[in-house]
Order: structure tokens, then C-alpha cells, then sequence
């Protein structure tokens, strides 16, 4: 090895080891090259006992079925979020959910990476978040809100297209059917949940909210449908969310990102009405109205295997998609104006205006984040102004970007400009083409020479 790549590995090492995850390399051989000071706090090693030495004389309660690392090395295929319990060399049992991959280098597999997270901490985090929800549905029954903030009135728009959608989901909202809304990240599909369900029978009951993406299968299980004591070390009798919305509303978010064998055991509690907690025989009946979310289309989702296809058959009795704000110019100004008077009042300034180049800037936009993105800058821009009008010195870095190119768009339709670079460029063509020869040039040109002479020395 020469200098300059043993720089290299000391330099990526140290990286490497000043990341906060526990991070665990083998080779093909399965034997450890480079394990980090997180990994072995949450595994109960020294760095010592772990490097150069084969994973199962590590953890002897392992195999080459139930190794993540070993099974990534044999399938050269990743595992993500995967959950796995062993007994370390001391005989102290380690829970962790892990991220494996398989590192290829020219085609070629010469070991794998994990990146653990302490699963005990995990579920610590999990059950805390059941237990502030249960705490929330007892304080919430005495509001008339009930968790739910918004209502159709706040849900603002000028679009024709987007008035239907929202005269669509308020007639949605009496029903007792599933609905499922899909729709781009920062459109509003939240504030359509709250408001269908303040609009419905069901306002009295909570809403009860659960994103599903990057919980481990088992985690999001307990979360959902609860546990019972001793099922696994340290459990105790506790609901999941479709006990605790009981008469109400569950909000299942990003539920494509949910693992498809856990969307088989939801798709049995839709079908039954009756959840049972994980290590219970006890069936317990439930009367839950199931609201779904995605940020992609669900036929989409179906085709990717993301999503069941019975469970979307299920949860697409009504559905409804919302719009992108590029799709409804009509919104960008009118939302503009709004949240400038309400950041005006938060800020505790005079109600200011933007210029026309803000504006042309505005419209100009993709808004690929949406309302949410809207907002958020005119909150930028309210905080840095520091004039009475909004303008293009107080835009966000990205959206400078587009004024840049607005600005080369109005430069490249300037018709005068367009003319005087095209006839340039038919010049020299005839320039070239006669090989200096004036008198040829301009017959090419079909003008004359002396009118030639004049452009050239312009």
C-alpha cells in the first residue's frame, strides 16, 4: 500500500468513526475490518475483541440464516430496517434494527456494511409516543376539536379544479368508507384529513395520527395494534392506535412506506373490525374510520409493490388526489397575499406588497415543495425585508435561480438582439464560405458590397 492510500483509508476511517451510528464492515470471509466506537457501546464490546475476528465467534447466538451481514454477503442484495436480537461474547442480549448493504467494487462483492440503531431505545421512543397519544385522546375528549385543527374553511383557493376537489372531499367526509388521499409532498393532504374529519360523524371521536415510513415492521406492529405483557422482553399491556381511535379517525401517513407483510395483518383488521395486541389471544372489537396518505400515485404504489393490492382495493373506496401548486397559478398569488398578512401580524409589521419581479419570479417557479415551500419563503422574505415592499434582494437562494432565468429567457426574446445575432452569424458563414472575398460574400449575402463592408466594420 503506498503512502497515498494509506492516507486515504486513515482519512475514510476517521470519517467513518466520528459518524453517530453504530457501523459494522466485514469482508467476504465474514471477518470484521472496521467497527466503530457506537457499534461497540450498543453491542457491550471493546473495538479489540471485534476486529479481525470471523461475526459468529462475535455473537455465538447467531447463524448464517439469522446474521444480517452474513445473509447480505450470500444474497448480495440490501436489507433495510431489519430487526435483529443476539447474545454478545458476554452473554448480554443486544436488539437492534439495522441497514445492510453489500459493497461492490467494479462489479465485484468484496463485503458488507451495516448501520445498527439501538432497537431497545427504539421501542423506548415507540411507546413513549402511544402513551403521549393516549394522554391526548383523554385531554382532546373534552375539546371540540378532538385533535382535529383545521376545517374546510381553511383550506384556501381560487382554482376551479381544486374548489371541485374540496366539494368532493366535503361529501366524502359523511361517509363511513375508507378514504385514501394521495397527492405531492406540501400540497395539503393533511389539513383535508383534519377537515374531513371535523366535517364527519366521527368529529366527537379522535383523530389519531401515524406515520408510516422508517419504523421497523415489529416496532410499527406494537404502535398499531398494541402489546401484551411478556410477549417480548419488557413488554407491557398497551393499546396501539386503532384501540386509542375507537370511534374516531386513524391517519395512517406515507402508508406505502409501510413493510408489506405488516399491510396483510392491517388489511385483517380492516376486514374484521377487531385488532389483537401482539402476544394477546384476546380479540378486541374496534370501531376506527381509516384515513390513508401518499405522496405518490397508489396505482403506482401497486405496481412498484409498495402497496398490497388487496389492501389498496380496500382503502380505495374513496379517493382523491390533490394538486400540485404548479397546476393552479391562480393559488400562488392569492396564497401569497395571505401568508403575507399573516406573517405580517406574527412579526408585528405593516402589511407590506411584492414588486413585479417577485411576481414574475412567483410564477415562474415549479414550487416543488409545494404550499408548504410558498410559505416558508414568504416567511424568509418577510423576516429579511426591510423595505415596504417584498423584492428580488430579499429571495431565497433557490428561487434566485429562477430569476437568474427569467432573466435569460426575456434576454433571448428580445427580437432586436435575436435578429442582430443571427445575421452575425450568416455573415461569417459567407465569409468563410468565399474565403475572405468580399465581392462573393455579399452576392452570397444578395446585398451589396458596400452595405457588407459597413456590417463588417460595425
Amino acid at each position: 500500500m503506498n503512502k497515498a492510500e494509506n492516507i486515504t483509508e486513515e482519512f475514510l476511517g476517521a470519517i467513518l468513526g466520528s459518524i453517530d451510528e453504530a457501523i459494522h464492515a466485514v469482508n467476504t470471509k465474514g471477518i470484521t475490518i472496521f467497527y466503530n466506537e457506537v457499534a461497540a457501546r450498543h453491542d457491550g464490546l471493546e473495538i479489540e475483541e471485534v476486529i479481525g475476528k470471523p461475526i459468529l465467534n462475535i455473537y455465538p447466538s447467531l447463524s448464517e440464516k439469522s446474521s444480517t451481514l452474513l445473509n447480505v454477503l450470500k444474497t448480495r442484495m440490501p436489507l433495510y430496517n431489519k430487526t435483529q436480537s443476539f447474545v454478545n461474547l458476554h452473554g448480554k442480549k443486544i436488539e437492534t434494527v439495522n441497514t445492510t448493504l453489500p459493497i461492490i467494487v467494479k462489479g465485484e462483492l468484496i463485503g458488507a456494511v451495516e448501520i445498527a440503531k439501538d432497537y431497545s431505545r427504539l421501542k423506548e421512543l415507540a411507546e413513549r409516543l402511544v402513551d403521549i397519544q393516549k394522554v391526548l385522546k383523554q385531554n382532546t375528549s373534552k375539546s371540540p376539536s378532538h385533535g382535529a385543527k383545521y376545517s374546510f374553511g381553511d383550506i384556501l383557493t381560487k382554482n376551479k379544479s381544486f374548489i371541485q376537489t374540496k366539494e368532493q372531499a366535503e361529501k366524502l367526509a359523511v361517509s363511513q368508507s375508507p378514504i385514501m388521499v394521495f397527492g405531492e409532498s406540501g400540497t395539503g393532504k393533511e389539513l383535508f384529513v383534519h377537515a374531513i374529519h371535523n366535517a364527519s360523524k366521527r368529529r366527537n371521536g379522535p383523530l389519531i395520527p401515524q406515520n408510516c415510513a422508517a419504523i421497523p415492521e415489529n416496532l410499527l406492529e406494537g404502535i398499531l395494534f398494541g402489546t401484551s405483557k411478556g410477549s417480548f422482553t419488557g413488554a407491557v399491556d398497551r393499546p396501539g392506535l386503532f384501540e386509542l381511535a375507537d370511534g374516531g379517525t386513524l391517519f395512517l401517513d406515507e402508508l406505502h412506506a409501510m413493510p408489506v407483510e405488516l399491510q396483510a395483518k392491517l388489511l385483517r383488521v380492516l376486514e374484521d373490525g377487531a385488532v389483537r395486541r401482539i402476544g394477546s389471544s384476546k380479540v378486541i372489537s374496534v370501531d376506527v374510520r381509516v384515513i390513508s396518505a401518499m405522496n405518490i400515485n397508489p396505482l403506482k404504489a401497486v405496481e412498484e409493490n409498495k402497496l398490497r393490492e388487496d389492501l389498496f382495493y380496500r382503502l380505495n373506496v374513496l379517493t382523491f388526489e390533490v394538486t400540485p401548486l404548479r397546476e393552479r397559478p391562480e393559488d400562488i398569488l392569492y396564497l401569497t397575499e395571505k401568508f403575507i398578512g399573516d406573517f405580517s401580524r406574527q412579526l408585528g409589521k405593516q402589511e407590506i406588497r411584492w414588486n413585479r419581479e417577485v411576481e414574475g419570479v412567483f410564477l415562474n417557479h415549479s414550487w416543488p415543495g409545494n404550499i408548504r415551500e410558498l410559505k416558508h419563503t414568504i416567511e424568509y422574505m418577510m423576516n429579511v425585508c426591510e423595505g415596504e415592499s417584498l423584492n428580488t434582494n430579499d429571495l431565497p437562494a433557490l428561487l434566485r435561480k429562477t430569476e437568474k432565468r427569467i432573466n435569460v429567457i426575456q434576454s433571448d426574446l428580445s427580437l432586436k438582439e435575436n435578429l442582430k445575432r443571427y445575421e452575425q452569424g450568416l455573415i461569417q458563414r459567407a465569409m468563410e464560405e468565399s474565403g475572405g472575398n468580399i465581392q462573393k460574400a455579399a452576392r452570397l449575402l444578395g446585398i451589396p458590397r458596400q452595405t457588407l463592408q459597413y456590417k463588417l466594420k460595425k
